[in-house]
């Protein structure tokens, strides 16, 4: 079975056996589709069709675009209610592995992650049929920083946003721009990326509290309170929404009982809040 590699920020994602739709690709094996900067690997839904709605999912450290692939239940969640799967793959090595890790952090030199993230959207859409305006942006992990600190610089880049398992790094940005679309889901029992974070690196990094993130969003959001207005559960997971936003807004968290993963029902959970954006 094969593995997803989280790498820094660790956790193995469950695999399900099952049949599941061929990569697209660029070439006859398929090869990844190659930018100027990097490559992105792709699938599309087995129901086929244009101007499809897509989910870019971003691996975490030490993985890449193909090893997203390689998690048949999170892909099948996703193709399988009609959408496309674009999954492209960080520039920075990390550490001594074969994977990589997106270049998130502020600061970082390298290449552009942001920029190219968007490239590989525009890139995709035009090449595959993929409605640009329809696209929601999510990652695990590493990826669900670079996720949040995109969507903090450029909210536009993206219909919605989705980090699953990260949050911001400390320093916390001051501000972020708004309005946005967020959708946070986190572990209870995470030790990996906790909620109330950690420092690394023998104190030269240090992850932030995923809870003065979500205080950033609101004020981003210009939500009216602190409190969520609403709370309700979907299967193991509880949700926390705030409904008194700015217009063309959106703000909800999600938690579950284990650790660092995205757990069974996340895809699902995820494309019935964003269809309703």
């Amino acid at each position: 079975m094969t593995r997803f590699l989280s790498g820094m920020f660790g956790g193995i994602l469950g695999l399900a056996l099952g049949a599941g739709p061929a990569l697209a690709g660029c070439g006859p094996d398929p090869e990844p589709c190659l930018m100027l900067d990097g490559e992105y690997e792709l699938v599309l839904p087995p129901s086929g069709g244009t101007n499809l709605p897509a989910v870019m999912f971003l691996h975490g450290a030490g993985g890449s675009g193909r090893t997203v692939m390689g998690n048949k239940r999170l892909i099948n969640s996703l193709v399988l209610r009609g959408y496309a799967v674009v999954a492209p793959t960080g520039s920075r090595r990390f550490r001594n592995s074969n994977g990589y890790v997106w270049n998130f952090y502020p600061g970082w030199e390298g290449r552009d992650a942001a920029q190219f993230i968007r490239d590989v959207a525009d890139d995709a859409a035009t090449q595959f049929d993929l409605n640009r305006d329809r696209m929601l942006l999510a990652g695990f992990s590493a990826g669900a920083f670079m996720v949040n600190y995109l969507a903090c610089d450029a909210p536009e880049s993206f219909t919605a946003y989705a980090p699953a398992s990260g949050g911001f790094w400390r320093p916390m940005p001051e501000a972020c721009k708004g309005p946005v679309k967020l959708f946070q889901t986190h572990g209870w029992t995470d030790k990996t990326v906790p909620l109330e974070g950690r420092i690394l690196g023998n104190g030269r990094f240090e992850q932030g509290d995923i809870f003065a993130g979500l205080e950033i969003w609101r004020a981003a959001n210009g939500c009216s309170a602190q409190n969520p207005e609403s709370t309700s559960a979907t299967g193991a997971y509880w949700r926390r929404k705030w409904d008194g936003c700015a217009p063309g807004s959106a703000l909800e968290m999600a938690m579950f009982q284990g650790g660092h993963t995205v757990p069974r029902g996340w895809g699902a959970m995820v494309l019935d809040w964003f269809e309703k954006q």
